[in-house]
């Protein structure tokens, strides 16, 4: 039974990685499409955010994977909240449409990884203790 929820957990881990640096490439991607200002800035580091727990999600062992599991769940709802909040009442001065490029895909991938993440922070939280 517990090499079976390691088996979960792995996987959870890796589509968990593979959704923070989708969430990155993402914002990346708009950069270079031609983002820029202080939005432009922020997608930088949230690229930047999103790639670094990405990568962290698939290396890191231990406590620093609790903290890595605890932040890449954060800076999803954060990602995804902040997309919302600018489609609804505008965030920063900024108001989104949802006509803007890839507005649509970052909505379902920031909520498929709101899932995701979630799922894997429950998972390695209760798997660490149960050891």
């Amino acid at each position: 039974m517990a090499e079976n929820g390691r088996g979960l957990r792995a996987i959870a881990r890796i589509l968990s990685a593979i959704v923070l640096i989708v969430i990155g490439g993402i914002h990346l991607f708009l950069v270079f499409d031609g983002v820029g200002g202080t939005l432009g800035v922020l997608f930088v580091l949230n690229a930047i955010a999103g790639i670094v727990l990405g990568i962290g999600m698939a290396a890191a062992r231990g406590r620093l994977l609790k903290v890595t599991t605890v932040l890449g769940l954060l800076f999803t709802v954060a990602s995804l909240l902040a997309l919302v909040l600018a489609l609804t009442v505008g965030l920063f001065g900024i108001t989104e449409v949802w006509t803007f490029t890839l507005v649509p895909e970052t909505v379902v991938v920031d909520a498929i990884g709101v899932v995701v993440l979630a799922v894997t922070t429950i998972s390695v939280v209760r798997g660490s203790r149960t050891r």
